[in-house]
């Protein structure tokens, strides 16, 4: 059981609304990534939500998905959802970064454009992770 004892869990690290409005880009595997989910995203990105079919069937997913990211990744003062907004629309310029306290790699991202892309989609693939560690680190 949890915290609340209906079934919720304890913390909200994921939003629902943020995972539905990454989903309408979800052929592309952007709320598969923000939900904790790199291997699918990739796959999604590559085929194109398995050719509109898994997107569409991740219509009916994302609550589940968030159920499971909540449960699986450690709140705190680094906001989820704050970061991966970041990410996806000013990854390139290392914003996301800074909002994490990386000053150092933020300024190269800024100066490398996200270290050449190679570095956002990095970041696409751990930034999930990256926040828990940082978020477990701070208490």
């Amino acid at each position: 059981m949890n915290g609340y004892g209906n079934g919720q869990p304890a913390h909200d690290t994921h939003s629902k609304v943020l995972g539905y409005l990454l989903w309408i880009f979800g052929f592309l595997g952007s709320h598969r990534f923000y939900y904790g989910k790199p291997v699918t995203g990739v796959i999604w990105f590559f085929t194109f939500g398995l050719l509109g079919i898994g997107w569409l069937i991740d219509l009916f997913l994302i609550p589940s998905m968030d159920r499971e990211a909540d449960q699986r990744f450690v709140p705190g003062r680094v906001d989820y959802s704050v970061a991966w907004l970041l990410l996806t629309f000013l990854g390139f310029f290392g914003v996301h970064r800074l909002y994490q306290g990386k000053w150092i790699t933020a300024l190269i991202y800024l100066c490398t454009g996200g270290l050449f892309l190679l570095g956002v989609l990095y970041d696409f693939l751990t930034l999930n992770r990256q926040i828990s560690e940082l978020n477990a680190r701070r208490g």
